[in-house]
């Protein structure tokens, strides 16, 4: 474990969501466990987030069809010594507090406050496990404890135009909380940037006996949604000393790319994997000292074949995955994960194709998100028919085809 001090801090991981606006990504699947970057699942950066920023007692707090969810966490991130007080746990909810599923990210912590307990932490650190960035969260527990914090809130500049979308804070000079409002229709900008708004990330630093009497308080509330943003948040401004640490402003050891995505839909997921093939990402993907930790599967390396040498293929700025064999097409802009196989003359362009796909020859697909263990049969066009694809296939706002998987 890295020495920065805050051993006594453990992480609770929210990755119940059901990710309903990623469908059909999310049918089979937790929103956490979507592939992202032909390689890694969404998951993997917050808890790649935890592992260098020394935070090695870890709670993750699955709900919605988390098989697939499991079996990576088991598969990537069984690096942790529990001799040493460390672990990646899951928790499913056990109805340790009454009859109901988790109802709320406050409700399902609340139902697990046993586990608070039992780890002796004096600080809980908050996460959401469905967000794209990277962060050094040694950093804002240090500005948590210096500035005598009961909460800290990670919080970043965002548009006005799209500030309705989050929960909107005000912070004075000081950087205490003095406003929170979840998703306003009017949002309060900043004093300096009238076009510029401070938004929640969800990321949060209890102390853990204030957490304790808030969850308590919350839960005797027949009338809260028990919602971190919507019940507690605004309540505790007014009774606790608030920090609002802004993302970027000094994020420790990682570069500070200040990215941060929210990939709840098609369109977002679709853009945020497309910006990795920029000529300079707006992701640091190959920050040395803060790699994203991911399952690796036991695959031969990628292979680009010519079988005519008067027929050269076409590979352009696209990532290709291990095991991934491109026989004589054209890859444009797009995303192969491992083990797929693209046929003789077809074409693949601006798409993300998950691993063990099977594409025949003479197949074209553009602007397509092709999930797990697809077969396209030769000659088949995706991409090009916009009343043909949504008859068979679900097509988000922006036009990206998503075939389903299997």
């Amino acid at each position: 474990m890295l020495d920065n001090g805050f051993e006594d801090t453990v992480c609770i991981l929210l990755a119940g969501g059901r990710g309903s606006r990623l469908s059909p990504l999310t049918a089979n699947r937790a929103k956490p466990s979507v592939p992202f970057g032909g390689k890694y699942r969404i998951i993997d950066f917050t808890l790649s987030n935890c592992l260098h920023s020394g935070l090695r007692r870890i709670l993750v707090l699955t709900q919605y069809k988390s098989h697939s969810l499991q079996k990576h966490l088991r598969d990537a991130w069984s690096i942790f010594n529990p001799e040493l007080g460390e672990y990646v746990t899951t928790v499913p909810p056990q109805m340790r507090t009454g009859d109901s599923w988790y109802s709320g990210t406050a409700d399902a912590i609340h139902q697990n406050q046993f586990l608070l307990e039992r780890s002796a932490a004096k600080r809980v650190l908050i996460l959401s496990g469905d967000h794209i960035y990277r962060m050094d969260y040694a950093a804002m527990l240090r500005r948590h404890v210096e500035l005598g914090a009961d909460l800290t809130v990670s919080c970043m500049r965002v548009p006005i135009a799209d500030a309705s979308e989050f929960g909107i804070m005000t912070v004075d000079e000081h950087s205490r909380v003095v406003e929170f409002e979840e998703k306003p229709i009017r949002p309060t900008p900043l004093p300096e940037d009238k076009d510029t708004a401070l938004a929640s990330m969800g990321i949060y630093i209890f102390n853990q006996d204030v957490l304790a009497e808030q969850l308590a308080i919350d839960n005797a509330d027949p009338s809260s949604s028990h919602d971190f943003g919507n019940d507690i948040l605004p309540r505790l401004i007014k009774s606790h000393r608030v920090i609002g640490y802004q993302f970027g402003s000094d994020d420790g050891r990682v570069t500070q790319d200040r990215y941060w995505r929210d990939v709840g839909t098609i369109d977002s997921y679709f853009e945020a994997n497309m910006s990795l093939l920029a000529p300079v990402p707006p992701l640091d993907l190959y920050q040395d000292t803060w790699p994203i930790r991911t399952y690796h599967g036991q695959h031969p390396p990628a292979r680009i074949v010519t079988v005519d040498e008067g027929k050269q293929g076409d590979i352009r700025n696209s990532i290709i995955g291990s095991g991934t064999m491109v026989i004589q097409a054209s890859v444009i802009k797009s995303i192969l994960s491992a083990n797929v196989r693209v046929g003789i003359d077809s074409h693949i362009e601006s798409s993300i194709v998950f691993d063990n796909v099977q594409i025949g020859s003479g197949v074209k697909l553009r602007n397509c998100i092709i999930d797990k263990h697809v077969c396209i049969p030769d000659g088949t066009e995706i991409g090009y028919d916009a009343v043909a694809d949504a008859i068979r296939f679900h097509v988000s706002e922006n036009g990206v085809v998503v075939v389903p998987k299997d």
